[in-house]
Parts: C-alpha cells; structure tokens; sequence
C-alpha cells in the first residue's frame, strides 16, 4: 500500500512538472540591426521610444541600433543583409536606377528637413535673396545638396546663381565667422543651434516651395514577398512610438537618454524642432506626387539618366494603411 501510495505521488510530481511551462518556452526575440544614417541623436525618439517601451518586443522584435552613413543602410538592406534601415528618398530612387530592390514603406520626415540658414544682418528671407551671395554646403552631396537644389529649381533659379561652396559639417561656425552668408543643413539642428546662442536667424524652409520625400523605413522586395508579416510589424511598433512622441515629448526625452551617452536637458530643444518635420493626418502615408516631383529635381541635376521605368513600385502605402485598419 505503501509502495503504491509512493508511486501514485511521484506520478503526480512528473505531471505536474509537465505541465508547468518551462523557462525557455517563451519565443526568443529576434536580432534586428537597424541603419540610423547619422549619430545617437535626440532625434531618433521615436526609435528609442519603441524599444524603450516594448514596441518592438510586443512585435518579436529585438532592434540594436546601428550609427552608420546611410549609404552603407542602403547598400545592406538592397542585399538582403539588413531588412530595414532609415533612408532619405532621393537616396532611394538613385539606388533603385541602379536596380537595387529597396522599397520605402514608411515615410518618418513629412516635411523635408533641408533648410537655408543666415544671420539677420544678411537680409536673406526669400530664395530670391540667395543670387550671388556665397553659400555654405556641407558638401555638394546627400540630402542637403538635394533639397538646397530641389529650393533653386522651385524658385526658378539654378547652381550657377549662387556661390556654392563645400564647407563640410561646420555650417554654424562658418556663418558666426563671415565665411558664408548663408548655410544649407537640416531644419531641426543649425537653426536651433544658432538660436541657442542667441544669434539672430532667418530660415528658408526648403518644405515651403517644393515637397519632397524625406527620412523614411526602406526595406526589400525579398522581405516584402516572404515576410510581409515582418515588415508590418516593425512598422506597426514604429508608428506607435511615433505618436508617443508627439503627444508627449518630454517623455520621450527622457527615454531618449538612456540610448544617447551624455545627454542632458540642453538638447530638448532638437527634438522639439522636429516634431512639425514628423507630424501628419495619418503618420507614415507617402505622397505619390512628391516621388514624382523629387524624381524631376534628380533628373534636372543630372544624378539621374532618365525616369524610373516604374516610379510607384519603389514605395509602398501598404503597410501603413494595414495598420491604420488595425491589422
């Protein structure tokens, strides 16, 4: 009796343990290395919002964020070697000319961020007021180049009205200096910080006179044909951490300095900047005419040979639209 009351327990103790889940049963995250294109960086709020808070986790995800040029992004996820990365798209429709298989599926930036910067005493306000005066470019390259082009173009004027100049990242301290009367960099970081300083600004916002695509997700026509599943998950934890932000920038500030060393209270002014840059009736939607229209300041430059033979297969509303539906 004795025996049989022993093995009756041992039973109950081997199905009990059966039916306890074990430690290792919960899916393991998957390792996603994202392309930033630029530094840690107020900026990258959103991003840190939705690993910060789970976004990414509710969605499978693990993201390590990844700090280089965006042209490596592009080159690795038109491998097939990195699924996403942060992208400008003017940068997409020259590596699709080259039949690279990015797709653009999120548009973050809704305005273009290029801006034209001078000092009050340079009575620069309209694109008019650029003939002839001396311009600092952080290089004749990128989104700046782009945008200060796209600028011209939409004002009627070209290259050759200005005195461009290649000044590289020091667009702040050759303005202060009188090396330039104007400077060509992004709306949320030069302007912001000449106002720190209590310099006195005028600002030419490239989004006034033309829109173009800006900052966006890319990922592959690979990953869209066999992972649908994944892009819209990403995008789902993108979108949600997109509208924390906004509605709450101080929190996500706050977030933001747990992923960017060394960053205090000084810089919330960046993230404040941006915000306008992201917001939207329905955020990540992309603008058919504004592919159409970066494409035709792309050919006026001469980056490219001729107009994509299919324009609307490089971007994708798709995705965004899905999760707008709740699916």
């Amino acid at each position: 009796m004795k025996q049989t009351m022993l093995f009756l327990f041992l039973l109950l103790l081997v199905v009990g343990a059966c039916a306890q889940p074990a430690a290792n049963d919960t899916p393991a995250l998957r390792l996603i290395q994202l392309p930033m294109g630029y530094i840690p960086d107020p900026q990258y709020a959103p991003f840190y919002v939705a690993a910060d808070k789970g976004y990414f986790a509710a969605e499978g995800l693990a993201v390590e964020f990844d700090y280089s040029f965006e042209t490596d992004g592009m080159a690795l996820v038109g491998a097939n070697v990195r699924p996403f990365a942060i992208v400008s798209g003017e940068q997409v429709i020259l590596a699709r000319a080259q039949n690279v298989p990015v797709v653009y599926v999120l548009q973050w930036f809704q305005r273009y961020p290029t801006a034209v910067v001078s000092l009050g005493s340079a009575n620069i306000r309209t694109p008019a007021d650029l003939v002839g005066r001396k311009v600092g470019l952080p290089g004749f390259f990128g989104t700046s180049y782009v945008g200060f082009i796209g600028l011209l173009q939409a004002n009627g004027l070209t290259e050759a009205d200005v005195n461009a100049n290649d000044i590289g990242f020091n667009q702040v301290e050759s303005l202060l200096a009188g090396q330039s009367e104007a400077v060509v960099g992004y709306a949320n970081n030069e302007p912001v910080q000449l106002a720190a300083r209590g310099s006195e600004i005028n600002v030419i916002y490239v989004a006034d006179y033309i829109d173009m695509v800006a900052n966006g997700i890319i990922t592959n026509e690979t990953v869209i044909a066999q992972e649908p599943e994944l892009v819209t998950g990403f995008v789902r934890a993108i979108l949600r951490a997109l509208a924390d932000t906004l509605a709450n920038p101080a929190e996500a500030y706050e977030i933001s300095k747990k992923f960017v060393e060394g960053l205090d209270d000084s810089r919330m002014n960046v993230l404040e900047a941006s915000l306008d840059l992201w917001r939207a009736e329905q955020l990540g939607l992309t603008d058919p005419a504004a592919w159409a229209q970066t494409e035709q300041v792309l050919l006026q430059m001469g980056l490219l040979d001729a107009p994509l033979p299919n324009l609307a297969a490089i971007y994708t509303n798709e995705f965004v639209l899905k999760v707008g539906r709740g699916e």
